[in-house]
C-alpha cells in the first residue's frame, strides 16, 4: 500500500462495505423464506400431538344423534321385523297348495292385427278353455275317523277309556295316554284333484291311510308328497286322506272300525269332490268310481277294517301296503281270496318281513299265485310282495321303497291307457 493513492484506497474500502451489505441482505431473505415454510408446519404438528378432548367429542356425538333422531324415525319403525303368522293357518282354514307357477311372472298374450286386408276373415272361434285348476285342500267330514265315541273292537271296551275331570282320553296298548281334544278330535280330510283330472273319463279314487306320528299338512302333503305322486302319475285319479290320530304313536281306526264306516266316508266324499271339482254332473261319476286303498305303516289297521266291514269292498279294486303288514292277516287274505278282480301289493322292510312271509304262505295254501317282483305287469288278480334292501328307511318309505315314489309307480302300472290323462316320465315307465 506504500505509495498508493489515498483516494483510490477510500473507493476500494467503500466497495467492500457495499458488497458485505448486499450479502447480509441476501442471507436475511433466505432465513425469512425458511421461517415462512417451517413455522406453519410446526403449529400443525403441535396440534396433532395434543390429546383429544373427550368432552368435546361426546358433545359432537350427542348433537349428531339428536339431529338424526329428530330428522327421522327409528330403524325398527322404518323397517319393521317380518311377521310370519300368515304361514300357519288355523284349524278351520283350508290350505291350498301353492305351486311354483303361482310365483312366476304372468305371460302377457299379444294379438297381431291384419291391416287393409281384402281377404275374407275366418269365422270367430272360441279359444280353448283352460284346464281345471289343481285343488289341494282340507275339508271337514263327519264320517272321518275321529272323533270316535264307540268301542275298541279288539276288547269291546270303550275307546275313550280314561278321564280326568271333564277331559276324556285313550290309554293305548303301550300304556301311554292320548287325550281326545289333542289327538282324536280332527275330522279333516286332505282332498286333492289334479289339474288334468276329468270326471267324464275312467278314473279312480285313492284313499290314503297315513302311519303313526303324522299330520296331513306336514307329513302326507309336504314330506311324503302323496298329492304330488297322484298328479305325477298322469293317471285320472283323485285323493282322499283322512286324518287319523294326530301326531301320535297310535294306529286306531276310529269310525272305520264300524260296520259300513268306510261306505259312509265314501258317500260323504262325493259331495265334497263334486263341489271342489266344480261340476254338479260329476257326482254320479264319483259315486261309481273304483277305489284304491293305500296303507302306510300304522295305516294297516283302518285299511284292514275297511276291507272287512266297510260295506263297500266290491268297489275296492286295489290295495297297496307300504311296510304295513303288522297284523290283521286274516282280513287281508279274505279280501284277496274273494276279490280276484282286484290287485294287492305289499312292499316291506325287515320290520314287517315275518308277517309278509306268513301272509304269502296263507295265500299259497289257498292256491293263490304270489309274485315277488314288481317288474311284470300289474293286472286284476295280481298279488305282489316286494322286499326292499338295506338302506331303505321306514320313515321315508312313502317316497323311497323298492322304487322312488312307489304310489305313483303302482298307479302307472295298474292304469289302463284310457285312464291316463297326462303323458309324463312315469307313464313311459309302464310301457
Amino acid at each position: 500500500m506504500v505509495g498508493a493513492n489515498p483516494k483510490n484506497h477510500e473507493l476500494d474500502v467503500a466497495r467492500r462495505v457495499a458488497l458485505l451489505g448486499t450479502a447480509g441482505r441476501v442471507r436475511n431473505w433466505r432465513w425469512a423464506l425458511l421461517a415462512c415454510l417451517f413455522v406453519p408446519l410446526s403449529l400443525v404438528l403441535v396440534q396433532c400431538g395434543r390429546a383429544p378432548n373427550p368432552g368435546a367429542l361426546a358433545a359432537n356425538v350427542s348433537a349428531t344423534s339428536n339431529a338424526q333422531a329428530t330428522a327421522s324415525d327409528t330403524f325398527d319403525d322404518r323397517f319393521p321385523k317380518p311377521e310370519f303368522r300368515d304361514r300357519f293357518p288355523t284349524a278351520s282354514e283350508t290350505l291350498p297348495l301353492r305351486q311354483l307357477a303361482d310365483f312366476a311372472p304372468k305371460r302377457v298374450q299379444t294379438q297381431s292385427y291384419r291391416v287393409a286386408s281384402l281377404e275374407p276373415t275366418a269365422p270367430y272361434k272360441r279359444p280353448p278353455q283352460p284346464a281345471t285348476d289343481e285343488v289341494t285342500t282340507l275339508v271337514s267330514m263327519k264320517s272321518s275317523a275321529f272323533p270316535y265315541y264307540g268301542n275298541n273292537p279288539a276288547s269291546e271296551a270303550p275307546f275313550l277309556n280314561i278321564s280326568s275331570g271333564d277331559r276324556r282320553g285313550h290309554r293305548s296298548y303301550s300304556g301311554r295316554v292320548y287325550w281326545q281334544d289333542q289327538t282324536y278330535n280332527d275330522n279333516r280330510v286332505l282332498v286333492h284333484i289334479p289339474e288334468n283330472f276329468d270326471a267324464q273319463k275312467p278314473g279312480v279314487i285313492v284313499v290314503f291311510f297315513h302311519g303313526n306320528g303324522a299330520t296331513l299338512e306336514r307329513d302326507v302333503r309336504d314330506r311324503q308328497l302323496v298329492p304330488q305322486q297322484i298328479s305325477d302319475s298322469g293317471v285320472n285319479a283323485v285323493l282322499l286322506a283322512p286324518q287319523l290320530a294326530v301326531d301320535a304313536a297310535d294306529s286306531s281306526a276310529g269310525k272305520f272300525w264300524q260296520p259300513g264306516g268306510f261306505k259312509r266316508f265314501m258317500d260323504e266324499s262325493v259331495g265334497n269332490l263334486t263341489k271342489l271339482y266344480g261340476d254338479p254332473n260329476s257326482a254320479r261319476a264319483f259315486e261309481k268310481m273304483p277305489i284304491v286303498i293305500v296303507g302306510y305303516s300304522g295305516g294297516f289297521l283302518p285299511t284292514a277294517w275297511s276291507l272287512e266291514v266297510g260295506g263297500i269292498s266290491d268297489r275296492v279294486r286295489g290295495v297297496i301296503l307300504l311296510d304295513a303288514v303288522y297284523g290283521e292277516l286274516d282280513k287281508f287274505a279274505s279280501w284277496i281270496e274273494n276279490h280276484r278282480n282286484g290287485f294287492f301289493v305289499s312292499s316291506y322292510t325287515h320290520y314287517t318281513a315275518p308277517r309278509d312271509h306268513e301272509l304269502m304262505s296263507i295265500l299259497r295254501s289257498k292256491g293263490i299265485a304270489v309274485s315277488e317282483s314288481m317288474d311284470g305287469p300289474l293286472r286284476p288278480g295280481s298279488v305282489v310282495f316286494v322286499k326292499t334292501g338295506e338302506g331303505i328307511t321306514h320313515r321315508d318309505y312313502v317316497t323311497q321303497a323298492w322304487t322312488r315314489n312307489p304310489i305313483e309307480q303302482v298307479l302307472v302300472k295298474m292304469a289302463a291307457p284310457s285312464m291316463r290323462v297326462a303323458a309324463g316320465t312315469a307313464a313311459s315307465l309302464s310301457r
